[in-house]
Parts: C-alpha cells; sequence; structure tokens
C-alpha cells in the first residue's frame, strides 16, 4: 500500500505540472470559477425585476390608482395606460409582460361586497417572470383592496391577517442562489473534463504505452490522476467561495466552508472517477466532449440545483438518486444556505461515498482493460 501511494504520490506530480503547462485548461479553470460565477449570478436573476406592466383602467376610481400606484420598483416598472383595443398589440409588440385590467364599477362593487373579477393577462414567454410576477401583483392586489376596505366609512376589514416571513433569504435575492449553484456546476463539469483530458491526453500523445513498460499498476496511475486533478478543483471551489461569492459577489454563506470543502472532496471521487470512465469509452478529445456533454447537462439539470426535484416526475426522482450531484446539491444547500451541521448532512455524504467507490471501482476496471487492450 505505501508503495502504491508513493507511486501515485509522484504520478500526480507529474500530472500538475502537465496541467500548468495547458494554458487552455487553466484558462477553464479561472473562467469557471470567477468570470462565470459573476455573470450568472448578477445577470440570470430568477425574481421578478424590471418587468413591464400595462394597466386597463375602467374604472377610474380612487381605489384603481392605487392598485397601479403600488406596482412599485424595482419588481416592476411604471405602470403604462392602456386602452382594451391596444392590449393584443403590445403583447405581440412585447412591450409589456403584464397587463392588469380593473372593470369598469370596480371600487362600487367592492364596497357593496359583491366581489367583481379583475383580469391579468400574462405573456408567459417570459418564463422566468411569469408565473412569479402574476403571484405578486396578486399579493398587491390583496392588499390594496384589503387597505381600501379598512378605511371605509363602515370600517370593514378581513377577518385575518397573514404574516409571512422567509427563512434563510429574507430579501428573495436569486444572486446567492444562483452563485452557489453554479459553483456546484463548475465542479461537475471541470472534474469530469480535467480528469477525462488527462487520460485522453495521454492516449493522443503516446505517453499511455510509456506507462505500460514501466513497474506501475492501473490503480496507481488512476489515483494519480484524480488526486492530481481533484486537487486542482478544490482549491478552485475553495477559492471561488471565499474570493468571489464572498468577497465579490457580497453573498452570505450561513455554514461551514471547511464542511463545504469536506464534502467536495468526497464527491470529486465521484466524479473524477467518471470523467476516467468516459474517457476508457473516447478514444480522441472531440468523441470525449461530445460524450461528456449529455452526461454533465443532466447532471446539472436534474440534480435539484435548477429546478426542485420535488417538481419532477416520479421516474425521474427515483433514477437521479444514482447520480452523485443530485445528493452534492443537497449537501451544499443544506450546508450553505441553511448553516446545516454534519450531524445533519452526514446522510448526504454517505451516499456520495457510496456512489463514488462505485464510479470508482467501475472505472477502475474499464481503465485496467484499456491499458491492455
Amino acid at each position: 500500500m505505501r508503495r502504491t501511494l508513493s507511486a501515485a504520490f509522484w504520478l500526480g506530480l507529474k500530472e500538475l505540472a502537465s496541467l500548468l503547462r495547458d494554458p487552455v485548461l487553466l484558462f477553464l479553470i479561472a473562467y469557471s470559477f470567477s468570470f462565470a460565477i459573476v455573470s450568472v449570478a448578477r445577470g440570470a436573476r430568477m425574481e421578478v425585476s424590471n418587468a413591464a406592466v400595462g394597466i386597463v383602467d375602467e374604472d377610474r376610481s380612487r381605489l384603481s390608482r392605487a392598485i397601479a400606484d403600488a406596482l412599485l420598483e424595482p419588481r416592476f416598472q411604471e405602470p403604462v395606460p392602456l386602452e382594451l383595443d391596444e392590449v393584443d398589440q403590445a403583447f405581440t409588440l412585447a412591450r409589456t409582460t403584464f397587463v392588469l385590467d380593473i372593470p369598469p364599477h370596480f371600487e362600487r362593487d367592492v364596497l357593496a361586497g359583491r366581489q367583481p373579477a379583475l383580469s391579468l393577462a400574462v405573456d408567459a414567454t417570459a418564463i422566468a417572470q411569469a408565473g412569479t410576477g402574476a403571484g405578486y401583483i396578486t399579493q398587491i392586489v390583496q392588499q390594496e383592496v384589503a387597505a381600501f376596505l379598512s378605511a371605509a366609512p363602515d370600517g370593514t376589514a378581513l377577518p385575518f391577517g397573514l404574516a409571512v416571513r422567509t427563512a434563510f433569504n429574507p430579501n428573495l435575492d436569486s444572486e446567492s442562489f444562483n452563485a452557489v449553484m453554479q459553483l456546484v456546476n463548475s465542479v461537475s463539469i471541470l472534474s469530469i473534463i480535467l480528469t477525462g483530458a488527462a487520460v485522453i491526453r495521454e492516449r493522443e500523445h503516446g505517453t499511455l504505452e510509456h506507462l505500460l513498460v514501466m513497474p506501475l499498476k492501473p490503480l496507481e496511475v488512476m489515483l494519480a490522476k484524480i488526486w492530481a486533478n481533484g486537487l486542482i478543483v478544490l482549491v478552485a471551489a475553495a477559492l471561488s467561495l471565499t474570493v468571489v461569492i464572498r468577497g465579490v459577489l457580497g453573498a452570505e454563506v450561513a455554514g461551514s466552508t471547511l464542511l463545504f470543502v469536506l464534502g467536495t472532496a468526497v464527491y470529486l471521487l465521484a466524479v473524477t472517477s467518471l470523467g476516467i470512465m468516459l474517457a476508457t469509452i473516447a478514444r480522441t478529445m472531440p468523441q470525449f466532449g461530445l460524450l461528456a456533454i449529455p452526461v454533465f447537462v443532466v447532471m446539472n439539470l436534474l440534480s435539484g440545483s435548477s429546478t426542485p426535484l420535488d417538481a419532477m416526475p416520479p421516474f425521474l426522482q427515483w433514477l437521479m438518486q444514482a447520480s452523485p450531484s443530485t445528493h452534492f446539491v443537497a449537501f451544499a444547500q443544506g450546508v450553505l444556505y441553511r448553516g446545516a451541521g454534519l450531524s445533519i448532512v452526514w446522510p448526504q455524504l454517505a451516499l456520495i461515498l457510496a456512489l463514488g467507490s462505485l464510479f470508482f471501482l467501475v472505472a477502475l476496471r474499464r481503465f485496467r482493460a484499456a491499458l491492455f487492450a
């Protein structure tokens, strides 16, 4: 065992030296853990921001003006007055995302308790804002109607009060969420690419044959590639969390950085093994790229980082339990968002370790077969 670890260590140093001489991969690492995280965090906003709203005010009452005045920045632009026959053109020309139609005699009917219906038209092609924005506008209308009734001469008021308290992200800011999830995605993508590229590079340069004539075992060669490339990703992820997410973006990270780094190290065992396994299937770098793309796209999109796992079909929920990215996303969200400790996230770590060990054994078997094919 001591000889195996020693050989893996010295071979790993060779891997590090080879990586440091590859400017393309160095640029990819620097970009993925810096500019890519900042641009996604600040550009791909999930909350409603600066949405265009049109108002068809057929009532022209004090209540209708109060509703229009309540649609405020930064969530909404200043409402644009529209006539009823201008709504279709406004949607066709993409001038507005929401159009609120306040019917005639709306205020009078509210005071009389007739429960009149408002119409809210939504341009659903703006999918990032459509559902959430409609909920915001509905809530604003309800609040303004309730406030109006409370101020009415007869003192009419709603029979209940609702207090909303938002946990973990009180400002509903998507910037920190996007930044952390992009960091998780970068760890997955770079781990697969670096380890797979290391194997393909050996084959294309002819140095894989040199390893065959040396007194080395496939396990030693594979361990070297895993620890060297995994170390690069681990250091980059830790620096990105500290410098980019906490420093540049100013995002609050609730949990322990050390615990996150520990979980990332366990996760790297799985994804680096997966990268080597894919490299044993592909024969060239273009083939490896085409094979890796659908793998990490599926891992990222269906891991729960973009869409909650509970919102997926039951079959996909069950299938994605075999992906270590699903459990790593749950681990990262628990630690970095909610401040969870090891006593809470250890089941995710255990599942990642189990899947990583399985991936490692399968990758080792295929790597051994590829070396002696």
